[in-house]
């Protein structure tokens, strides 16, 4: 099989960033259901937990189907603007490796362990900063709207005076839960979780490490790129690995950012004990199974779709710098 990489320029940043924003977006929508079935099981409290299927059924009986998609404006906005960020940085930490080792004149210019892990970091460090208010405002939504039909029963009367009146006021809208925070709770509402969300950032840094490494030694045995088969399980591989680890970091992320700005707030270390104390050490794995089964799913497809779209992207350049030039 013919390589198209001497051909495509592997440490073209925008292009690997744009390729990994769409790859990103279109696994996001295949998976999103469950992105909302694990954020309401990591941020009730434990009475209310419900198996898998039964809270699927509470949620499109309660709510229909759009239920299952509370929030997906701003995530799709998130995972865009996160994973261009996230590929623009790694892609350029990439670069620079790439070029140290030619300069030292190493055999191969491949990323060791040691320098995917420093890439992610820094990949991951920047994405946090720049988009922590966007996926603050995605689980606001994607909590409120489910807590806003479970205040609804209390109110059965004025439900039933005006049912679609009080439906129509029960769905948040993406501008809608971003000023009525910065309206009650202030822009510093905006970073709350970042400390958790730093510190997970050695989930992609774990993810994109064991991914590399498994990518250069099917490459090196097969002598030829991965497909994007391939690329599709070892993404999972990476992600199931990954995610299994630092799931308790990201319960604890998601309780910070719904906690509302009257409720005392809490260190990392203090959140993590109080879950513990008050639901045991499963409370850190709430909605750890279809959390686990998107994330694995979102990063297969994203790597499955990413290298597609990557080349699809530089041929695009080419064809309108070729129009260009003719006109």
């Amino acid at each position: 099989m013919a390589s198209s990489k001497p051909i495509i320029p592997q440490n073209d940043n925008v292009a690997h960033a744009l390729a990994g924003a769409g790859g990103g977006v279109i696994s996001m929508v295949l998976t999103y259901p469950l992105i909302t079935l694990s954020t309401r099981a990591q941020v009730e409290s434990k009475r209310a937990e419900t198996a898998f299927l039964s809270a699927v059924r509470q949620i499109v009986a309660r709510e229909g189907v759009p239920g299952l998609y509370a929030g997906l404006d701003s995530a799709v906005f998130g995972i865009s603007v996160t994973n261009f960020v996230y590929y623009y940085w790694y892609e350029w930490t990439r670069g620079f490796f790439e070029a140290a080792a030619a300069r030292a004149g190493r055999a191969s210019k491949k990323l060791t362990t040691v320098e995917a892990m420093i890439a992610g970091a820094i990949a991951g460090s920047a994405t946090v900063i720049l988009t922590n208010p966007i996926w603050v405002v995605n689980t606001r939504m994607t909590t409120r709207r489910g807590q806003a039909e479970d205040e609804a029963k209390t109110e059965a009367a004025a439900a039933s005076a005006a049912p679609e009146a009080k439906k129509s006021q029960q769905q948040p809208t993406t501008i809608g839960t971003l000023m009525a925070l910065l309206r009650d709770e202030g822009p510093q509402a905006l970073f709350r979780g970042v400390v958790p969300a730093l510190v997970l950032v050695i989930n992609p840094i774990l993810q994109y490490t064991l991914f590399e490494q498994l990518k250069n030694a099917y490459e090196r045995r097969r002598k030829r790129n991965v497909t994007p088969t391939v690329a599709f399980f070892l993404g999972a591989i990476g992600k199931l690995f990954a995610t299994s680890i630092t799931y308790p970091y990201i319960t604890v992320k998601s309780q910070m950012h719904v906690a509302a700005d009257g409720e005392k707030r809490e260190g990392m270390t203090q959140a993590i004990r109080r879950v513990i104390k008050e639901e045991g050490y499963s409370g850190l794995y709430k909605g750890i199974g279809p959390k686990v089964t998107q994330s694995v799913m979102t990063a297969a497809f994203l790597f499955a779709f990413k290298d597609v779209l990557y080349e699809q992207t530089v041929k695009l350049r080419g064809t309108l710098a070729k129009r260009a030039v003719k006109v």
